[in-house]
């Protein structure tokens, strides 16, 4: 990492010795959680900024130290907020106070645990510092134990309240905020939450992770920000959001008894739930000519309904929840005590309640439980509940009729469901896995075989071997012409809205290539003989001449003697001298590795504008080109190419691997390949990447030629994948892997850039010329 840091010497010298010393001491660790563009632009220029604030070295040191550790908690977005307020409040306070709001701030990162909460955090710094300067200095030195204590709430109504209490008595304002005053221990503990968000975060999601064995992203919204009532859980996409604290539960029992539930039980009650949805709700709800009464019906219908089939799995959830129902049959008649009624009896079979209404909804839930169009069965029993309700004459209100189950979410997840699971995708916890088993041959022989067993079967039986047949020189997979099933290979993808890698996330799939007509490859290289012809001379311009002798050095092995004679003769005529007059032995050696990934979406099979070829083919032309070259200069390559079929399905084709000849046999699979599908290149460059890290050169590239942006039918936001590419860009830029991508997309320009670096990519406008480009952009790149 010090290597790289002296590529910014120059900031190292305005920075000064103290600070450039701090710099070289943190680079480590802020090369781990920045982006290469966040290094230089957020955390290297923020240094530079705060330093030409002529504030002093503190406010700099104290930044460069506690930024990696904002950025590995919230993403180095949160640094750049932090940046920008720490440049506005530096008129408004000292340099002490911003470099304590820098110092504390992995502290608020860390409890906070949420971008725009942290934001929230800011602001009430900037607040505070107009109607109490004196107060933050000390705030900032408890900090800790106030967000221990408090939510972003929590802090904001403790700290105005202080703020307006002793707004000019300046000694009041320093006891206060310095947790010295009865009055601020007081407010203090009334604005004290029970059970924290961040407290429990971990045990939520291991405890999610024990139920349906799958990972699920939990994150907390600030509740209580403006008011102590709490928002009520939601989901949207990937994404629990939980509220940052929650109080216990109080109620008393029908017995008169008062009954307290933990607030950690809230927490796994509303998590719970909430994991309901995103693992049994796989099908929008259509809001569609629905009244509000309708679709709060619908929405309990389906909370009953997941519920329901997650008890079928997990029994023991039925106490999580149902010591939250609190309805009972003295509720009282209202459309929210009725609601909270009927859910509680579609959930508890020994809660009885003889109320009509409640009645018909349960006995209407039985009857369609078992029917398989969720959505059309749960819309036509919220109709039919609707149209009961109103003629019994009960009145309805969106905002004031909220039922109180404290730990269901607010159902949005249902009517703006995204299909992102794939047709036939195996929900985790629902169904079993297929097994792959390596058996003996004997074990594979004595097996009867089952007719017409798909790759879908429970078991898969593999011979760790090709199997050949009394004196055959072709394998018995080769004779049945099946493609083996082919082992999966799982890679994490970027979430750029969480900051988190999702685990395991994307799934690739070696595929056999399927073989070509050899000549149609022998055609191209006639088709393009000129090309071929002015390579001639660049490719043995590049092939290793092992020692070469240079001459008229200053410095060397041993003396050039036509040199040193020329030398003595200016000498002897009164001339000056020139001083090279030694030579050099030097060993020429290319130790370079390349990897060409060929992008093979169904756009490739487009046709060129002005042209009878298709952009697959001048992709296999150009590959043609570049493979004769690099067999002939000598350098180790492979060949492979990609396409996508959803998150599951990333099909991946070695055409021609590392330390294969570049044959026939190469050849028929380049002539056989074809366009399909989509366009996930962040997994394809990882798989890519594992492979190119193998290998034993010094310099390792992998070259992308793709004639699109990253895209794939199951992402519906355009930018999750191109930031999925850049990280994928920077983790082979960390190990030692350079990339390279070749767009034949005139509109490029506007996200390439951003994927591979301002440096690192070339957009060919006429994609006719490709066959004559990418040799060229080869023989540049590695010269």
């Amino acid at each position: 990492m010090a290597v790289e840091l002296e590529k910014y010497q120059d900031i190292l010298n305005e920075l000064g010795e103290h600070a450039g010393e701090v710099l070289r001491a943190s680079w480590s660790e802020a090369a781990r959680v920045f982006s290469p563009r966040g290094l230089e632009n957020t955390y290297l220029q923020g240094a530079t900024g705060l330093k030409s604030l002529g504030r002093g070295t503190d406010l700099v040191v104290s930044f460069i130290q506690n930024a990696p550790a904002v950025a590995h908690e919230l993403g180095e977005d949160a640094v750049s907020d932090l940046l920008a307020a720490a440049i506005k409040m530096y008129s408004k306070t000292s340099a002490t106070v911003i470099a304590s709001i820098l110092s504390t701030s992995p502290v608020v990162a860390e409890r906070l645990g949420d971008p725009e909460l942290f934001r929230g955090y800011l602001h009430l710094l900037d607040t505070l510092l107009a109607q109490a300067p004196r107060g933050v200095r000390p705030m900032l030195d408890h900090l800790g134990t106030l967000l221990g204590q408090l939510t972003l709430g929590g802090l904001r109504r403790w700290a105005l309240w202080g703020a307006q209490a002793h707004k000019t008595n300046f000694d009041g304002q320093l006891k206060y905020f310095s947790l010295e005053s009865p009055e601020s221990i007081g407010v203090l503990q009334r604005e004290r939450k029970g059970t924290l968000f961040i407290d429990v975060q971990r045990r939520i999601g291991m405890y999610l992770r024990a139920l349906w064995g799958r990972d699920f992203f939990l994150r907390p919204t600030s509740g209580d920000f403006e008011q102590r009532e709490g928002y009520r859980p939601s989901i949207e996409g990937y994404i629990m959001h939980l509220p940052d604290a929650y109080d216990d539960f109080i109620f008393n029992s029908p017995t008169g008894e008062e009954t307290r539930i933990p607030g950690i039980e809230l927490y796994r009650a509303s998590a719970a739930h909430a994991a309901c949805h995103q693992v049994y709700t796989t099908d929008q709800f259509d809001s569609t000519r629905l009244s509000s009464l309708q679709v709060a019906l619908v929405g309990l219908i389906e909370d009953a309904r997941v519920e329901g089939l997650a008890l079928a799995q997990f029994p023991g959830l039925k106490q999580t929840w149902l010591s939250l129902h609190t309805a009972t049959p003295q509720s009282g008649d209202t459309a929210a005590a009725l609601m909270a009624r009927l859910a509680r009896i579609l959930l508890d079979e020994n809660y009885h309640d003889d109320h009509p209404w409640v009645t018909l909804g349960r006995r209407l839930f039985s009857e369609h439980r078992a029917q398989t169009n969720v959505t059309e069965w749960a819309r036509d029993i919220g109709t039919r509940l609707a149209d009961e309700m109103q003629a019994l004459g009960v009145s309805y209100s969106q905002s004031n009729d909220v039922v109180d189950i404290p730990y269901r979410d607010d159902n949005r997840y249902m009517w703006e469901f995204e299909d992102i699971r794939e047709a036939g995708q195996v929900i985790a916890g629902v169904t079993t896995q297929q097994i792959r088993k390596y058996v003996s041959v004997m074990e594979m022989i004595n097996t009867l075989d089952v007719p017409g067993a798909g790759d879908d079967a429970n078991e898969i039986w593999v011979l760790a071997s090709e199997f050949f047949r009394d004196e055959e020189t072709t394998s018995l997979n080769q004779q049945e012409g099946r493609e083996p099933p082919p082992d999966p290979y799982h890679y994490p993808e970027w979430d750029y809205q969480m900051q988190l890698d999702r685990p395991d996330w994307c799934t690739v799939l070696e595929k056999r290539p399927k073989p070509g007509d050899v000549e149609v490859i022998d055609d191209i290289v006639v088709k393009h003989k000129p090309i071929v012809g002015r390579l001639k001379y660049l490719i043995e311009a590049m092939q290793p001449q092992g020692v070469q002798r240079l001459r008229k050095q200053e410095d060397g092995d041993e003396i050039d003697l036509n040199a040193a004679i020329r030398a003595m003769i200016d000498m002897r005529m009164g001339e000056q001298p020139d001083p090279r007059i030694m030579m050099r032995n030097v060993r020429k050696v290319r130790d370079l590795s390349v990897l060409l990934l060929i992008d093979l979406s169904e756009s490739t099979n487009d046709l060129v504008l002005g042209s009878e070829s298709t952009v697959l083919q001048l992709a296999r032309e150009a590959t043609v080109l570049l493979a004769d070259a690099l067999d002939k200069i000598g350098d180790p390559f492979a060949i492979h190419g990609f396409d996508s079929n959803g998150r599951h399905d990333v099909e991946y084709f070695r055409y021609k691997d590392f330390g294969a000849s570049y044959n026939d046999q190469a050849k028929s699979r380049l002539a056989g390949m074809s366009g399909q599908l989509s366009t996930r290149m962040g997994a394809a460059m990882r798989h890519a990447g594992s492979i190119l890290k193998r290998q034993p050169s010094n310099k390792k590239l992998l070259l992308v030629v793709t004639d699109g942006e990253p895209a794939d039918n199951d992402v519906r936001d355009p930018q999750y994948l191109r930031f999925d590419a850049k990280k994928a860009v920077e983790e082979l830029t960390r190990n030692g892997i350079a990339t390279y991508c070749l767009s034949l997309d005139p509109r490029a320009d506007q996200y390439v850039s951003r994927i591979f670096g301002a440096k690192n990519y070339m957009v060919v406008d006429h994609v006719q010329r490709l066959p004559e480009k990418l040799p060229l952009l080869y023989m540049g790149l590695t010269r």
